[in-house]
């Protein structure tokens, strides 16, 4: 067996819009951005992942940055397959002569079409796979929080991911009734560069907005622990001369808002096709958060206050899909039943 290791390795990819996470061995072994950089002239590979990232909108005219993912499914497959293939090699960098055949399982939205599907497949499968596997995203999550798929127990969960959100009433190791939106931290932080724009007049690029959402990002316009105002810089609109103004958590939950409210409508939609046998299990257990979103402050909360049912944001959400993705893969008989191939 261990020479055979040595030939193949299995590998769960949460191939995600904004971070792309692997586990190999029950180990989280690359934990990256999902961006890479390309030479204009040759299309080299400049960089991958957390070193593509700081190039972002910051590049001259022989560089390109290209986020292979947008709506968590692959709008550029060359850019994808090249990714994927650079966070593999990251792992073991330089322990191998040659490279080994890979055993995969990657988790999926749940709203993807066939095309998206086999799109996936093939990425994988030019980035050195001899079998690949999917797995839906919010399926993944409920593993990776440690619910019990295969009781007769309906469970929810709520995926808030980069590129979407991810809705699913889970029983008997399958989908009873789901939501996908493209409303995600993606859009988030959109409406944070908007809002910047429209209300202060400072144009900031996509890392600011992103860093904004991080430090003073909020889903609620009073919180119950104050959070200090954050520094952003960017460039004047009217005299295009670079400035600094502070912005509140207040002002982000404003900004954000009107996509939140997007996010609660399809958690109502899901709870409203839920079995009313599967209802009355919710209301027990509760709405499950996982995802980079779940880490919004307040939004547990508010999510509460609109359904009326107990919220609970999952431990380390970031890794709850990818978690349940290794599991999937460490016991392939036990989930052959949500696995597709």
């Amino acid at each position: 067996m261990g020479l055979f290791d040595f030939f193949s390795s299995d590998l769960a990819i949460d191939l995600g819009t904004a971070n792309t996470l692997i586990i190999q061995k029950d180990k989280v072994v690359v934990d990256e951005p999902s961006i890479i950089a390309l030479d204009r002239q040759n299309g080299k590979v400049i960089a991958v992942g957390t070193k593509a990232m700081q190039m972002h909108e910051k590049t001259h005219e022989n560089i390109r940055t290209i986020r292979p993912l947008r709506d968590g499914v692959i709008a550029d497959f060359h850019a994808a397959e090249q990714m994927i293939r650079g966070m593999i090699r990251m792992i073991n960098q330089g322990k191998r002569f040659f490279t080994p055949s890979h055993r995969m399982v990657i988790c999926i939205p749940s709203g993807i079409t066939e095309v998206e599907k086999r799109a996936v497949r093939d990425s994988a499968e030019h980035a050195g796979a001899k079998e690949v596997y999917m797995i839906p995203e919010p399926i993944a999550a409920a593993i990776g929080i440690g619910i019990n798929i295969e009781q007769p127990v309906g469970s929810m969960i709520v995926d808030i991911g980069g590129g979407t959100t991810e809705i699913a009433v889970i029983a008997l190791s399958g989908i009873v009734g789901d939501q996908s939106i493209r409303t995600a931290g993606d859009v988030f932080t959109r409406d944070i560069l908007d809002y910047m724009r429209r209300q202060h007049n400072l144009l900031i690029g996509e890392r600011s907005a992103e860093r904004i959402k991080v430090e003073v990002g909020s889903a609620l316009t009073e919180l119950d622990e104050e959070i200090e105002p954050f520094e952003v810089r960017g460039r004047d609109l009217m005299t295009g001369i670079p400035k600094v103004i502070t912005v509140t958590y207040s002002e982000v939950a404003y900004a954000i808002d009107k996509s939140i409210s997007k996010i609660e409508e399809a958690v109502l939609r899901a709870l409203e096709t839920a079995p009313p046998e599967l209802s009355a299990d919710i209301y027990d257990r509760g709405i499950h958060l996982t995802g980079g979103g779940a880490l919004l402050r307040g939004l547990d909360k508010r999510l509460s206050i609109k359904t009326k049912l107990p919220v609970h944001v999952a431990d380390d959400p970031l890794r709850a899909v990818v978690r349940g993705t290794g599991q999937a893969l460490r016991n392939l008989d036990d989930f052959k039943a949500v696995l597709m191939t």
